[in-house]
């Protein structure tokens, strides 16, 4: 029996019972169809390595940096007002789950996996640990400057997200707005660069521009030049009927020969299967990233040249370090892909390989030759993974699929902030780390259903399908005062589960004379000072992380954060799963 058979979600902790309910239904869909369905042991935590109080959803964000970097567009600390954090642990539980069980049925002896809400909300900040950590080879350390969100409103009072990949596209809609194009040059890095700084200082006279025309007319420009408009509403649901991903078979394969068990107790679940990537930007590399955490061998294929995507600032040691933070420890092919050569570098590649996955745009796959048939055709047992934005759920002629339509099209734009705030999508890459991380679990349930049927399959998954995966009320959650950042002498912070529901309870232990008053009180001692009383009184609370790197100095992270070193001059998170071997 399974450790979430014993102790299911209505059993678990408040804390954690998302994260509990989202691993187990998604255990169910991985094992779906199988004849064993034991995944062995598992456990969510809340705090897991990390030394803090408190360690429900909204503590973990304020005390691991994930309100820090998704209110740096607004200027201050934020909370994320649905269950982000809780839904990324569900899905690393799953995984680990998944590959625990893979690990056994491929030899090893049983495992048994743990990870925590506090694991997970620093995955999610893993690139903007990296940026807040780099040394740009000056001795100084690299800041995001500005503030600003990127949604516009139109003169009609709309509020609209737009985007565009292409730097003409971009041109011709500014200009067919009437911006003139130096104007609209100036808009274009910080609008491309927000997807790794969460900010989107834009010129005011485009926000002006865009203020001056109706919803219809911003749509039209946008028609006319590739330039994708998305209205936000108030709306916080997903469409119906999405599944997370899609599995189908392959056509039966030849039995694979004898390839013993890997003999290294220590060796992780995946060790000696190979992962071939082809993926750019967040949501793919996040896939590769965490098969290799896994264990998996992991071989990228780039241009010739390599990504363009490793020249972003900040760069040290020759090479980006948002890059490298989901990047590294893999190795490296680079193929021309257009050209025929290419194009059999990545056959012979997936001829001895056990995954292919890619995020190409819709359609790419087959003008390369490179669909799951061909690749079949050439490793009948190989599990061929595609990410996309949005699959079929919007029709044939999608959006551009990226992070923050996802949310306006997935209803986070709204459900992730309070009600009383308009609606707008955060500028953390939640959809692209989701997505990522559901492709992943889409690849290990590939893997199990391999291991068990020996034939491979494609596996499909989306941004708006891992939006869909966070749960939220029918309406936008509003937040009290005491839900909130608080001021302190020194910094901030945020009040623990327990505290946030006994906001008397607080008022009396900190000595204010009635909860309006909490605030002001606080105001008068540091927060070291504070949280001391509030654990006294029963009443764990955090403080709330204001600057990332503080996280490669603070005791509570050491054994949760790995600070720069010879070899990456960055800190990054660790692996957010902790195996042991079960004893029966």
């Amino acid at each position: 029996m399974s450790l979430y058979q014993e102790a299911g979600p209505r059993a678990a902790p408040a804390a954690t019972r998302t994260a509990r309910t989202v691993a187990g239904d998604l255990l169910d869909r991985t094992l779906d169809g199988l004849p064993d369905r034991d995944t062995g042991g598992w456990e969510v935590g809340g705090v897991g390595p990390v030394g803090v109080d408190a360690g429900d959803e909204r503590a973990v964000q304020a005390a691991c940096g994930v309100m820090h970097v998704h209110g740096r567009a607004t200027g201050a600390p934020a909370p994320l007002a649905a269950d982000y954090v809780s839904t990324v642990t569900g899905v690393l539980a799953a995984q680990g789950a998944t590959a625990s069980l893979l690990a056994r049925r491929r030899g090893r002896p049983p495992l048994r996996t743990r990870t925590s809400l506090a694991q997970g909300a620093l995955l999610t900040v893993t690139q903007y640990l990296a940026a807040a950590t780099a040394d740009d080879g000056t001795g100084t350390r690299v800041t995001d400057a500005g503030t600003g969100l990127a949604t516009l409103t139109t003169a009609d009072a709309v509020r609209v997200e737009i985007e565009t990949l292409d730097p003409e596209a971009w041109a011709g809609f500014w200009h067919r707005l009437g911006v003139p194009p130096r104007t609209a040059g100036r808009g274009w890095q910080p609008f491309q660069t927000r997807f790794g700084t969460a900010v989107c200082p834009l010129p005011p006279e485009l926000r002006a521009a865009v203020r001056a025309h109706p919803l219809e007319a911003v749509c039209r420009a946008g028609a006319e030049h590739g330039v994708s408009v998305a209205a936000i509403g108030e709306a916080t649901t997903a469409p119906p009927g999405l599944a997370p991903w899609t599995l189908a078979p392959a056509p039966p394969a030849d039995p694979p020969p004898y390839s013993p068990p890997p003999t290294d107790p220590d060796a992780l679940p995946l060790a000696g299967l190979r992962v071939v990537e082809s993926a750019r930007r967040v949501q793919g590399p996040v896939a590769g990233h965490v098969l290799r955490l896994l264990g998996a061998e992991v071989v990228r294929v780039e241009p010739p040249g390599g990504d363009p995507m490793r020249g972003l600032p900040p760069v040290a040691g020759g090479c980006s370090v948002r890059f490298s933070a989901l990047n590294h420890g893999k190795s490296v092919t680079e193929a021309d892909l257009t050209t025929r050569p290419g194009r059999e570098a990545v056959r012979e590649l997936v001829s001895r390989a056990d995954v292919f996955l890619h995020n190409w745009a819709p359609g790419k796959a087959g003008t390369l030759r490179l669909g799951a048939d061909a690749l079949h055709a050439v490793n009948p047992r190989l599990v061929y993974a595609s990410a996309s934005g949005f699959g079929t759920a919007l029709g044939p002629l999608p959006p551009i699929g990226t992070d923050y339509l996802a949310q306006v099209h997935g209803g986070l734009a709204a459900a992730l902030r309070p009600a009383g705030e308009p609606p707008a999508p955060s500028l953390m890459t939640v959809t692209d780390v989701l997505g990522g991380l559901v492709l992943a679990q889409a690849v290990l349930a590939g893997l199990l259903a391999r291991q068990e049927t020996g034939r491979g399959c494609r596996a499909a998954s989306s941004l708006l399908s891992a939006a869909a995966l966070v749960p939220r009320p029918g309406r936008r959650t509003a937040l009290s005062p005491l839900d909130r950042p608080l001021p302190t002498a020194d910094g901030l912070l945020y009040l623990g589960a327990e505290a946030r529901a006994l906001p008397r309870e607080v008022a009396r232990t900190v000595g204010a004379t009635g909860t309006a008053t909490v605030g002001e009180r606080l105001r008068t001692r540091t927060t070291d000072a504070w949280l001391a009383e509030l654990r006294a009184a029963g009443l764990p609370s955090v403080a709330v992380r204001t600057d990332l790197a503080d996280l490669t100095t603070a005791p509570a992270f050491a054994r949760a954060v790995l600070p720069p070193d010879d070899r990456l001059p960055y800190a990054r998170p660790a692996a957010p799963w902790e195996f042991t071997e079960e004893t029966r």
